[in-house]
């Protein structure tokens, strides 16, 4: 009798709170606050929860279904609050977990049905009430961390808005948690935990009001990730543990040895479960795709982003990786990839493999991309998704224009064009990730600017070495202006010595075998200072002037001449083919490449020169079986001068051999392999073809002119 007394006075007591605490949400709660209308009807029925306590103590239907529909009010009422910083789409991620949290709670009708129309005596009541301690235990974990979600995210000056409401609300699922777990446990509850229940709600609905009346137009919520992911994990956990008490209570309604066979089946399960795939990184990327798929207004934390990025491209780490792999590494890690490649311009203009990042099996060609296609990515920023183009998904005409080797390729994923000043510095181009996703508006606009900022830091490297490359030919040239002074005065006095050793040598086999010797040796003094002369104005400005006509077989037969005595060399000709060139100039830079072919073969094995047509060019190929090079040797050292293999070398040889070639308008072209050797093709056009093409020139000028 005294315990009905003292449970009608104190949930009398709460109802009365709740019906003040609601009057004055309703009348000094801020007007914009989007949750203050969901409060007060919360809070109306939380108040007639109490009042049918009271009335009808704490085993009624209708007490029952009035807790259900207070805990649903709540539920909204949580469900509201995020959407206080003003936009819908706060709620977009929050509506599935609220609605499924509002779906465990509307169990709670049946089962309440079943208790009111069961008789007392049945067995299973207590299975009823301990199921439902469970799901009441599962709506309380899952508002809980919600609610910690919320004011975990938001952001300190919003924190203090949600401060007293986020302790009450906390406040009242924490004790609901607590008090449904005594409840499981005993199969019972107590009427001294019903009253400490209505204690509870009384401090509950104070710390409403002294909440409800903050403003909140400045209030923004911003969801931390880490405290997302976190408040994720702790739900999860509680689900799986919550279950699994479940499913084993619910085993354990089978008798003798088949009941425990059915519990220990289940743990089993659940710990087989947990170590095949909690470990699992692909399980793990997944969940963090699909947590900031429907979790966050935005994919990527972008200042996490960003400085994660600035690390990666600025800071060269202890290991041999140049800018270039980094630049890719940055961009992978943006889009969660585990590989890429970057194309970068060689001096020539085309597109040539720079770096590789974790990819090293896929087959780059020597010009990778097609000028129109170049000229597309200048034109358009266009980022290529791999995805849509196997469905044949086409923007701008960019599919016709795709090589083969990317088309083909099926583990590609996207291509990021690098442009600097709307000009195509580099591209690189991403594996798969291991949880393939289409790209969307924010993956394009994050990597296109990332792609820019990677492009200034290719820019600014490649204006850096060019800087240096300018000061060391500064200096080179000053070195050789005083070696050249000293060959000046060397020849000078040998000449000296020449003319008085002609007027005063007696006899005569002396003064010839002299003469002939200071002759050598003046002739190599003069012919080393004309070669040092071209550092400071190489051979051939690329205006003809100084170009004739010559045969290249001629040139290869004086090679032969000039080497064979040092070293094998085995030449083949096809006849005459008549070139425009410098005959001198290339003379010297085809001894060079053959000193080296010498060099690195060795032995008595010869090297191998071939003279022959290509087409409208003259070709001069040199062939060695000696130790050959590595692929990044030729493409990053080859022909930068300074860089030399050689003990004591200046590295400017195999530069100005190119140099040269070039200005005589021919090219050069190097493979090599380490262990087989190396081939070198220098091509120059034809008389006869440019003859042709400078008489349709002039003839184009003559018809401009007589149209003007």
């Amino acid at each position: 009798m005294l315990d009905g007394m003292l449970s009608f006075l104190v949930f009398g007591a709460a109802a009365i709170a709740c019906a003040l605490a609601g009057v004055w949400v309703f009348q000094k709660g801020a007007r914009e606050r989007t949750d203050r209308k969901a409060m007060v009807i919360a809070i109306c029925l939380t108040g007639v929860w109490c009042l049918c306590v009271a009335s009808l103590g704490f085993v009624h239907v209708l007490v029952s279904l009035t807790a259900v529909a207070s805990s649903l009010a709540w539920l909204y009422v949580l469900f509201k609050l995020f959407s206080n910083d003003g936009r819908d789409e706060s709620l977009r991620p929050i509506r599935p977990v609220a609605f499924s949290l509002g779906f465990v709670e509307l169990l709670q009708i049946p089962l309440v049905l079943l208790l009111a129309y069961l008789p007392e005596q049945a067995g299973s009541r207590a299975a009823i009430i301990e199921t439902s301690a469970i799901l009441r235990m599962l709506v309380a974990v899952g508002a809980l961390a919600l609610l910690h979600n919320l004011y975990g995210g938001a952001a300190s000056s919003s924190r203090k808005l949600l401060g007293w409401t986020s302790f009450a609300l906390a406040l009242m699922w924490a004790w609901s948690l607590n008090h449904h777990l005594i409840i499981y446990i005993t199969d019972t509850t107590s009427p001294e935990l019903e009253i400490v229940r209505a204690l509870v709600t009384s401090v509950v609905m104070l710390c409403l009001c002294l909440g409800a009346n903050h403003a909140s137009a400045d209030l923004k919520f911003r969801p931390s990730r880490a405290v997302a992911f976190q408040s994720i994990s702790l739900g999860l956990i509680a689900i799986y543990l919550v279950g699994m008490v479940f499913l084993a209570e619910l085993a354990g309604r089978f008798s003798g040895d088949f009941g425990r066979m059915v519990q220990i089946g289940f743990l089993l399960t659940g710990a087989l479960l947990t170590i095949v795939w909690l470990p699992s990184k692909q399980v793990r990327r997944w969940a963090r795709v699909e947590a900031l798929k429907h979790l966050f207004k935005h994919r990527y934390d972008y200042r996490n982003e960003w400085i994660r990025f600035t690390h990666t491209i600025g800071r060269k780490d202890e290991g041999e990786r140049g800018l270039q792999e980094r630049a890719v590494q940055s961009l992978a890690d943006i889009a969660g990839c585990q590989a890429g490649l970057l194309l970068v311009r060689d001096e020539d203009g085309r597109m040539v493999l720079g770096a590789r990042w974790r990819w090293p099996d896929i087959a780059v060609p020597g010009d990778a991309l097609p000028d129109e296609l170049i000229r597309l990515f200048e034109r358009e920023q266009l980022i290529i998704d791999f995805g849509e183009v196997r469905r044949g998904v086409d923007h701008h005409g960019e599919l016709a224009m795709l090589p083969d080797w990317l088309t083909e390729r099926s583990s590609l994923w996207a291509a990021i064009p690098l442009l600097h000043h709307d000009r195509l510095v580099g591209l690189v181009a991403l594996a798969r990730p291991d949880v393939v996703r289409p790209l969307d508006w924010e993956d394009f606009d994050l990597l296109s600017v990332a792609g820019q900022q990677v492009a200034s830091y290719l820019a600014e490297q490649a204006g850096q070495i060019a800087l240096n490359q300018a000061s060391q030919f500064d200096e080179f040239n000053r070195r050789m202006a005083f070696v050249m002074h000293d060959i000046k005065n060397l020849s000078s006095q040998m000449s000296l010595l020449l003319r008085n050793a002609e007027k005063h040598a007696d006899n005569p086999e002396f003064r010839k075998d002299m003469l002939v010797t200071l002759r050598n040796s003046t002739d190599k003094l003069n012919s080393m200072l004309a070669r040092l002369g071209r550092y400071n104005a190489p051979s051939g400005s690329g205006t003809g002037a100084d170009q004739v006509a010559f045969d290249l077989a001629e040139v290869g037969r004086d090679l032969k001449k000039r080497f064979d005595n040092a070293h094998p060399i085995k030449l083949r000709t096809n006849g005459a083919c008549i070139v425009l060139g410098e005959p001198e100039a290339l003379s010297q830079a085809l001894a060079h490449i053959v000193q080296n072919a010498i060099d690195a073969t060795g032995g008595e094995q010869p090297v191998e020169v071939e003279v022959s047509l290509d087409g409208i060019r003259g070709k001069v190929t040199i062939l060695d079986h000696g130790c050959g090079m590595a692929p990044s040797y030729v493409r990053k050292e080859l022909f930068k001068p300074f860089m030399s293999s050689k003990e004591g070398g200046f590295g400017i040889g195999a530069y100005e051999a190119r140099t040269m070639i070039r200005a005589m308008g021919g090219r050069i072209n190097v493979e090599s392999q380490e262990g087989l050797g190396s081939r070198f093709e220098i091509c120059l056009p034809l008389k006869a073809a440019s003859s042709f093409m400078e008489a349709n020139v002039n003839a184009q000028k003559h018809e401009t002119s007589e149209a003007a």
